[in-house]
This record gives C-alpha cells, structure tokens and sequence, in this order.
C-alpha cells in the first residue's frame, strides 16, 4: 500500500510541474504577442497625431481668404471682393475682402483682376487680337526680356585620321523685348453700378477687351514705335517670296507664288504654319484655281473642312494685315509660334476713379495693360511681297 501512495504523490508533483511550465510558456507567449501588439498600437496612434496634425494645418490654410476649395457654384471671395471694389469702392470692402484683394494690389493705386475676370479677358483680347492666339505667349516680372539666341553656326568637318580638328565658332547673342504700357479707360453710369442684377465684371471685360486687342493686334502686326511692341510686318529679318507682277500677282499663273512661298519655309516650321491675310486679300485669293478649275482654298463649312485651309494649311485673318498693293507684303506664311514672341507683365490693372465724372453721373475706370512683342525665329516666318524680284 505504501508503494502506491508513494507512486501517487510523485505522479501528482510531476503533473504540477508540467502544469507550472505551460503556463509559463503560455504567459511568455502571451507577453511577447502583447508587446508586438502594443508597439503597433503606438504606430497607429502616431500616425492620427500626423493626420491630425496634417488636417489641422490645412484648416488653418483653407482659411485664408481666396484659400477655399470652391467645389460650388458660389463666386470665390476674391472675385466678391473684386466685384464689390468695381461697384462701391475701396472703402466698402471688409477687411476679409480686402485681404483677399492685397495679393493683387497693384502699385499704380488700383488692383489687379481676379483669374477668372482675367481670363474672360484674354478670350476677348483673342477675339480682337488673333496673334495672340499663334503666337507664343508667356509672363515676366521684369521691364524687359532678354531672350538668348544663336547667331553663329558649328563648323564641323569631315577630316581624315591625321588631321587637325576644328575649334566651333558658336557665338551667341540676345534679343530684347521691352515692356510697354497699354491703357484705356471706361465710363460706368453710377445707376449701372447700383443695378446688382448687371454683370459689371463682364462689361468692362468686353470694353476694355476689345480696346487693348485691337490695339495689340495692330502692334503685333505693324508696330513700329519704341512705345510700341515690334510688328513682325517691319521686322527685315523675314525673308519674302516676289508675287512675280509689280501691283499684284501674276497675270499667268497667280498661285505660282504662293507655292513658291509655302516651299521657302523650312519642313519643321510648315508643318505648324498658317496663312496670314486680311478679308480683301482672302477674297483675291478664293478666286485662285489649279489647272482642273478647282479652287485653291477650302471654305470651312462649304468643303468639307473645319477650318479655312489654302494648301492644306489654315488661313487666319488679320484685319491689321496690309492690302495688295506695289512693294506691299499682303501676306505672311509660317509658325507663328516659333516665330513670334508676346510677354505679359501686367494682365490687368483696374483703376476706379469715382470723382472726375462725378458731376455726370458716371464712375471712371482705368484699364491698364504690360506687354512685350516681338518677332522671335524669323527663319519661321515668310512673307509675300508684291514684287517682280
């Protein structure tokens, strides 16, 4: 009997300790899996103080007035603001308003158009300036724009394993486009301006719109003065091709010359070239055929095109264009925007002047605009001079 009890006590103590070591192993288990999932805690909570560190911080920026989203249909607040300058004033703008106009104070005393007033704008000024619309268009900050250019080529040879190679002879220059200044001014009855169901902003868009494109589509074309940008019709650089008659084209043959000028523009440049003319000189021009009796221009709209095309290639009118005529150039072929360079300054700066017509009812304001023209590669461009050679 004492035999059993003692088999029994030691099968009890080694049942314990086998008890004691899975627990064991169990808590160490247990602490291991709960220090891993503590470290990703931490993990997760850092990464929500950055989130909401992030978020935080733009609150703060979308708070800024003419920060906002507008993902609505209202007016952002810059351009309330504007529309409340145009029709009260200065002095009737909140200083939220008013913050939100000083990013586009203008030095001259007045402030600068809202984006989306300067872009109805500049689809005005295209409508009335088509250069514009070929030409190369950037911004600059600076009175002037020196634009570097090559004016020397490479001179490498062909040379046999002895001799000597060649030192380049590139040489470089510059060409200049000073900025100048382009100003208008319209007048507003104060009973317009009070009437809040009339779109003021639209209005002098329009107005002044038309003003500053028609006289930036006469400069870009024949500008000639320093206060001026230069017109790409007095640039001498431009090559020409003669009409072959001394007052007009050809007798025999007229369209001979504007093959002849289509060829004279180097591939890479005609392959983006359009046709430059007034209304007068298309008219001459539609009544150009082939040997077949078919006429050299397609109408849009009438032959299947969808724009006006001689040669295959576009025709833009230019009402600025000179008329057919001795020694006259008519005409103007190539890429324009290559060929031709324009630099805004100033957009647009609006000057509200409430007291000069005061004492007629009206309110006066300045437009003010700062650009830059003029011809950049003239191998682009190529012109049809009314000539014999």
């Amino acid at each position: 009997m004492r035999t059993n009890s003692l088999r029994l006590e030691t099968k009890s103590e080694d049942e314990t300790k086998d008890v004691e070591t899975a627990i064991a192993n169990l808590t160490s288990a247990f602490e291991t899996k709960f220090t891993a999932l503590s470290a990703d805690v931490k993990a997760a909570n850092d990464n929500v103080a950055a989130a909401t560190k992030r978020a935080d911080a733009l609150e703060i920026k979308f708070n800024r007035p003419g920060s906002q989203a507008n993902d609505n249909k209202e007016p952002r607040v810059e351009t309330k603001a504007f529309e409340t300058f145009i029709r009260r004033g200065r002095e009737a703008l909140t200083l939220d308003e008013t913050k939100a106009l000083v990013i586009s104070d203008d030095t001259a005393g007045g402030y600068l158009a809202p984006d989306a007033f300067t872009t109805e704008l500049d689809r005005n000024v295209v409508l009335f300036s088509p250069v514009r619309s070929l030409a190369s268009v950037l911004t600059t900050s600076s009175p002037a724009v020196l634009w570097p250019k090559r004016t020397g080529g490479m001179t490498a040879q062909w040379l046999g394993e002895s001799q000597p190679r060649p030192a380049t002879s590139v040489t470089f220059g510059n060409t200049r486009y000073p900025v100048c200044d382009l100003g208008a001014y319209v007048d507003v009855s104060n009973a317009t301006l009070e009437d809040t169901a009339f779109d003021i902003p639209a209005l002098l868009s329009y107005e002044f719109g038309q003003e500053f494109g028609f006289e930036e589509g006469k400069a870009f074309v024949g500008g000639s003065t320093i206060l001026s940008p230069a017109g790409f019709m007095n640039d001498t650089t431009i090559a020409y091709t003669p009409s072959g008659a001394a007052s007009n084209f050809a007798a025999t043959n007229p369209a001979d010359a504007l093959i002849d000028l289509f060829h004279g523009i180097k591939p890479p440049y005609r392959a983006s070239s359009v046709w430059a003319m007034n209304t007068t000189t298309l008219g001459v021009i539609r009544k150009f055929k082939d040997t077949t009796g078919r006429y050299l221009v397609n109408v849009a709209g009438v032959d299947n095109t969808p724009v006006t095309t001689l040669l295959g290639r576009p025709i833009v009118e230019m009402v600025d264009m000179p008329d057919i005529g001795a020694n006259a150039s008519p005409i103007i072929f190539g890429d324009f925007s290559q060929g031709y360079r324009i630099f805004d300054r100033i957009s647009l700066s609006i000057l509200r002047d409430p007291y000069s017509q005061a004492a007629n009812g009206f309110t006066r304001f300045h437009g003010r605009r700062r650009v830059a023209g003029g011809v950049g590669k003239s191998e682009a461009l190529r012109r049809l001079k009314i000539s014999v050679s």
